[in-house]
């Protein structure tokens, strides 16, 4: 059985799914990206809507984070309430294109819709711009996967040259702390 015969299986809704369960996962990450850029490979799903499938799950996902920091909230009490107050006021001013790139990037996204939760933070407000990023995201994914399948049908070179990026990409996610790349560039 061909390796992509799954993914067809379980087709749209399943993408959709698969990224809302790795999503999910609150400080634990589970690699639902790779399962889009195999997707994306197989040749058998259009790119776009995908990408769209993928980028919904992805972010309802995330909000699990954010609905456990907003119940959370109650068992904190009023003793932050400043702090929280605080949070607000930078998130009314830079919430949309901070929220935007957390969910476009593989930074622990965790790390900030928690808080946004906890803080109380308009859920529209932080829904919207998770999802054009985790579109984007799924979409850069997806076309890579995508690109990558075809040169794989081409030549065994090609195929070779696209595995050694892939993989420097990959250790590259997981090599570089992203908490301190945020906090130097926040």
């Amino acid at each position: 059985m061909p390796w992509w015969e799954t993914f067809v299986a379980l087709g749209y809704p399943g993408i959709l799914v698969l990224n809302f369960l790795g999503a999910s996962t609150i400080v634990f990450p589970v690699p639902y990206t790779a399962a889009l850029l195999a997707a994306g490979a197989s040749g058998y799903f259009n790119p776009l809507l995908l990408a769209v499938a993928a980028g919904l799950g992805s972010a309802a996902g995330e909000f699990v984070g954010y609905g456990a920091g907003y119940t959370g909230r109650r068992f904190i009490g009023e003793k932050y309430d400043r702090k929280f107050r605080a949070i607000l006021t930078i998130f009314r001013r830079y919430g949309a294109p901070a929220i935007f790139l957390f969910a476009l990037t593989p930074l622990p996204d965790d790390l900030l819709f928690v808080p946004l939760g906890l803080a109380r933070y308009s859920f529209w407000k932080a829904f919207i711009p998770c999802v054009l990023g985790k579109f984007v995201m799924a979409l850069v994914l997806v076309l890579f996967g995508s690109a990558a399948g075809r040169f794989f049908t081409q030549s065994w070179i090609s195929a070779l040259i696209v595995a050694v990026i892939f993989i420097l990409v990959i250790y590259a996610i997981f090599r570089v702390d992203w908490v301190k790349v945020a906090e130097k560039y926040a």
